[in-house]
């Protein structure tokens, strides 16, 4: 009897795949127990030959769902329709569960059956050389439901009809998801031994251009999320309202992204970022997310 499906979803992250997937399959957990479902979102890198290699690996029941890209919420319904353990356990393509990983969530879902489980994520520059697997409240996040380490049983999320898949870019599908659970009335606990390593390297130059395309498509989906559920949580999730919308305005009408992208360099190259160039790609991916939000309702 399978117990627990590992749901994970790719996309041209190849390089990582190969060593997320064999953490996966070096459970402490009795290989039959526990299966691992990858759907590749229409990967065009070597993940089709990671994957690959991967079968002639498991140790455990391996299943690989291929779909065109469409996107995180509609790969992980893509994933729910193809597990069957009673327990649907999510991580990301990078993120790293240690050998306990599985039997700590289950072990949680012993003492509370119907619950959500949160397990804990450690930041980690590089998956060659890990910080200890010890969560502190340095890493601490308040969502309710992440899918970057988090477990569900399976019945809730097939009640529920899974994401929304109308998120098609990135952010906010699995907190919608979170939202419906908790209305749903579903507990959440959580298991700071069920962990995970998030890998978390410090942005170089070549990056900001990416750190800013992401903060506009989380823009967008951040006001998809509001009209959804005009609710309270999201407003405190997302920031959108009318504080930080006015004074993110305002600080753009003063040229603050020309400043900041002025502070930030030339982005062609690959090369380190200062502490105060980091701070300002930061703050200018910030600003590219507040105007998203303002354009959002002119759409």
């Amino acid at each position: 009897m399978i117990r627990a499906t590992i749901q994970l979803c790719t996309f041209n992250r190849a390089r990582l795949l190969r060593r997320v997937l064999d953490a996966c399959f070096e459970q402490t957990l009795a290989p039959e127990l526990y299966e691992v479902v990858l759907v590749d979102d229409g990967s065009s890198d070597e993940t089709p030959a990671v994957i690959e290699a991967a079968k002639s690996r498991a140790t455990c029941a391996f299943t690989v769902v291929r779909q065109a890209n469409a996107g995180l919420a509609r790969a992980r319904n893509a994933g729910i329709a193809r597990a069957s353990g009673a327990r649907l356990i999510f991580i990301d393509d990078d993120t790293l569960p240690i050998p306990s990983f599985v039997a700590e969530h289950l072990r949680s879902h012993e003492r509370f059956p119907d619950a959500i489980v949160r397990g804990a994520v450690v930041n980690a520059r590089s998956f060659e050389k890990l910080p200890l697997p010890v969560w502190t409240l340095r890493n601490y996040s308040g969502n309710y439901f992440w899918t970057s380490n988090v477990s569900v049983p399976l019945a809730a999320l097939r009640g529920l009809g899974g994401f929304t898949e109308s998120f098609r870019e990135y952010g906010w599908e699995d907190i919608e998801l979170g939202l419906r659970l908790r209305f749903a009335g579903t507990r959440s606990t959580f298991n700071k031994r069920a962990l995970v390593f998030h890998y978390k390297p410090r942005p170089r130059a070549s990056n900001v251009e990416g750190m800013v395309r992401q903060a506009r498509a989380q823009g967008r989906t951040a006001a998809q999320l509001h009209a959804l559920h005009p609710h309270w949580r999201v407003v405190l999730a997302t920031g959108d309202d009318p504080l930080h919308r006015t004074l993110h305005r305002f600080a753009r009408a003063l040229g603050l992204p020309r400043v900041l992208a002025g502070i930030v360099g030339d982005r062609s190259a690959d090369r380190a970022l200062s502490s105060r160039a980091l701070v300002a790609a930061r703050a200018l991916a910030r600003e590219a997310y507040y105007e998203e939000l303002d354009l959002a309702p002119r759409r």
